[in-house]
């Protein structure tokens, strides 16, 4: 009997406004069967027959988009059949100026524990440019209600190398993202999707995007101000005060299995991964007619499961356990791949313990690239 995988991701679709960089699986809110859609969500939930979850993560789109009576029915839905004493954690995202007092209220009464808020910058001149609907004030207040309901867990995403940004804008968010007092923090440096008011920009060349090497320095900025705050840098994109790492995340980048619920989600059971349809009115269809809205099912092979640990594992501080991947695979790792261990560890981008393997910083910045070189002919 193969074991069920203990994590969930679940998808909320809905926008307030749509943000000019996310090519996510999201609609604009207004007009749309909100109330259909989560009683599908909920079946398709159901329907995996989840008993017990160590995590569970509630992303969009904006899960606070929906009204407190929506939230409150999807959270105690959800954890109707759970046996609580599992979770571990239980993550919503929310936008600073969509949680309103009574969402707070909900989230306060349900079992969630940790919040995960859409900053992005603090700078309302930026905030605007971006698409964003609130402003650097809300940010504060938000936070204050959520700790005054007692939150503590909470997170926030920040962009940088955002258009027109400059390295005192991004000192300016850094300090006041810690000045907040969180314990969690996910920095991204902007990359621009196909599809989205960016790209188009960009390619219009009405785009003024810092220098790559600018991003380079920011980057460096940011880790440093971090370490210096007591956060530990634990995955590429990623600070936390000890103890409030993202477990759902780290569950992602450990290359471990999950479910994933609604449109456009993706989930990853038994060795294969599958993405659900992503318009509303065919993923509402096919979960009525199939119990399931799955548009495509892949079983990786031995070596595309390999690759994928080292996209993931080497995004960690902790690296890729050596001894695990021999096991988990049965191959030398030395064997396979000593030399190119070897080689990175020469360009300065890879550092090696009889244990793990995991990126110098000079690496981190480089990402993907390092972990492509994994990928053997």
């Amino acid at each position: 009997m193969k074991q069920k995988p203990t994590s969930a991701y679940v998808h909320i679709p809905f926008c307030t406004q749509i943000c000019y960089y996310c090519d996510f699986a999201k609609v604009f809110i207004k007009n749309q069967p909100v109330d259909d859609y989560l009683d599908a969500l909920l079946s398709e939930f159901r329907a995996y027959d989840i008993h017990e979850l160590k995590t569970l993560y509630i992303g969009g789109g904006t899960p606070t988009a929906i009204t407190a009576k929506q939230l409150a029915y999807l959270l105690s839905e959800l954890t109707k059949e759970l046996d609580l004493s599992h979770m571990k954690e239980f993550t919503i995202e929310a936008n600073p100026g969509d949680l309103t007092p009574d969402k707070v209220a909900v989230l306060k009464d349900s079992a969630v524990n940790r919040v995960s808020l859409g900053v992005q910058t603090f700078n309302d001149r930026h905030l605007k440019q971006i698409g964003r609907s609130h402003n650097e004030a809300q940010i504060y207040s938000t936070i204050d209600s959520l700790k005054g309901a007692g939150f503590d867990n909470i997170s926030i995403d920040l962009i940088y190398a955002l258009p027109g940004q400059t390295m005192a804008d991004v000192e300016e968010n850094v300090s006041k993202a810690l000045a907040l007092d969180i314990p969690h923090l996910s920095l991204y440096s902007l990359i621009l999707e196909h599809h989205t008011v960016f790209m188009n920009r960009m390619r219009r060349g009405k785009l003024n995007l810092p220098t790559e090497d600018l991003e380079a320095e920011m980057f460096e900025y940011i880790i440093t101000q971090m370490k210096a705050n007591g956060f530990d840098h634990y995955e590429i994109s990623n600070f936390s005060k000890p103890g409030f790492e993202s477990r759902h995340n780290l569950m992602y980048w450990d290359n471990a299995e999950y479910f994933g619920c609604g449109a456009g989600a993706s989930g990853y059971i038994h060795g294969m991964r599958y993405r659900n349809r992503g318009p509303i009115q065919h993923y509402l269809k096919a979960i009525k007619e199939d119990r399931h809205a799955r548009l495509s099912e892949e079983y990786l092979t031995k070596e595309e499961q390999m690759e994928e640990e080292f996209f993931l594992g080497l995004r960690k501080k902790s690296g890729v356990s050596i001894q695990r991947f021999e096991e988990k695979f049965g191959v030398s790792f030395e064997e396979r791949y000593g030399q190119v261990v070897k080689e990175l560890r020469e360009d300065g981008l890879l550092s090696k313990d009889k244990d793990f393997i995991r990126m110098t910083q000079k690496g981190l910045f480089l990402g993907d690239t390092v972990a492509e070189k994994f990928i053997l002919e």
